[in-house]
């Protein structure tokens, strides 16, 4: 069996109030070569398909085309669970009917993990769908256990029956991570706090392969055989050096996995270019280069620039950021950074708490959980 490792499409993504439209309809279309030229026979998207719970029409649209074309023009079967940026509700939507034309989505964990079970020429292949949960999302499955992320994950593993003699694949969205092993992040991912939603490798251990979707630079963790695919396009400027590429596994008998990491080339590229806005607009410095690649200019004059974005657009149209660094803006830096630490100190610990809580729950705490909050504050601090 053939298969191509996909996640975080973020379809819909706009990047410093730029649509990626564009880039990611050209991308899906080299996938879909991708998927002709290797002969996959099925593809795993680990989630976040949209960037947005509730994505625009565009993304919706490139989505079914996509789909479309893999499942009814080119026969393949597609499988694919939701991420954190998803709509549980309307990714899921219609899955049941889909199935009939190879296309299965699991959206929604409901007390068993969705399984598939295929048949080639080296016997059965079990694919376990287990979308992106939190563990407040599924403690009824668990008689009401308040369990951190890493428990969660482990228990929804060890309530399936999981024949090891066969051969098993999951996908699934999560901060995976592996004792030892730092994990390649980028700005353009939600970072976590404290490290509270971090899931183990270890607990995917019955899996032959894992389908790891959620951070946006692809890398194995633990073992070759689990992978973050990364996504298919730069979605920041912290991955200018990154080299974007797409996992194709050929799974044979038991044990027999290759992998092979296929480079993507975009439509455009991201780039940072820096020096004086003299050198960065002169001919023969931009010649040889793609002029319409995506581009975070840092201008180094010390004197103040007339009107610096217009004259880089001249030679770059798709400057998405624009930064002056110098000896005045290293100072002021300094102070940005004063004023926020300060800002920090000046919060008291329940409107800490209540941020930290509004980043992990998108909702701020109630009345009842302020008052919580503050009592324990209180007993902590011994008043």
């Amino acid at each position: 069996m053939r298969i191509l490792h996909l996640a975080d499409l973020h379809l819909g993504k706009i990047l410093q109030e730029q649509p990626l439209i564009e880039d990611q309809k050209y991308m899906l279309e080299e996938i879909i070569k991708k998927v002709q030229e290797e002969n996959i026979e099925i593809i795993l998207i680990s989630g976040d398909i949209y960037d947005r719970s509730i994505p625009q029409t565009d993304a919706v649209d490139m989505l079914d085309y996509f789909l479309n074309k893999l499942i009814k023009d080119l026969k393949k079967q597609v499988f694919m669970i939701s991420g954190n940026h998803d709509s549980k509700e309307r990714l899921g939507f219609g899955n049941k009917i889909f199935e009939n034309d190879g296309l299965y989505i699991s959206s929604k964990y409901e007390g068993q993990i969705k399984k598939v079970e295929l048949q080639d020429e080296y016997g059965k292949l079990n694919i376990y769908l287990l979308p992106f949960i939190k563990p407040v999302e599924v403690k009824k499955y668990f008689e009401d256990e308040i369990l951190s992320y890493d428990e969660t994950i482990k228990k929804i593993i060890e309530k399936e029956n999981i024949d090891e003699t066969q051969r098993n694949i999951i996908l699934t969205h999560q901060f995976v991570t592996c004792i030892g092993e730092e994990v390649e992040r980028t700005d353009s991912e939600t970072i976590s706090l404290g490290g509270i939603d971090n899931v183990d490798i270890s607990n995917y251990d019955k899996f032959d392969y894992v389908a790891i979707g959620h951070v946006h630079r692809p890398q194995r963790i633990g073992r070759d055989t689990a992978r973050y695919a990364g996504t298919m396009l730069k979605y920041s400027f912290s991955e200018v050096n990154h080299k974007k590429t797409i996992p194709i596994i050929d799974f044979k008998e038991k044990g027999n996995i290759n992998i092979k990491l296929v480079e993507l080339t975009p439509l455009r590229d991201m780039r940072e270019i820096k020096g004086p806005i003299e050198e960065l607009t002169k001919k023969e410095n931009y010649k040889n280069t793609n002029t319409e690649d995506y581009i975070k200019a840092i201008i180094t004059n010390e004197e103040p620039v007339y009107d610096a974005i217009g004259q880089i657009r001249k030679v770059y149209p798709n400057v998405l950021k624009l930064e002056i660094q110098n000896s005045k803006s290293s100072v002021s830096q300094n102070d940005e950074k004063e004023k926020e630490l300060q800002n920090i100190k000046n919060k008291s610990e329940v409107e800490l708490f209540n941020e930290f809580y509004k980043f992990q729950n998108y909702t701020e705490l109630n009345d009842e959980q302020t008052q919580v909050i503050e009592n324990i504050v209180k007993e902590i601090k011994g008043y």
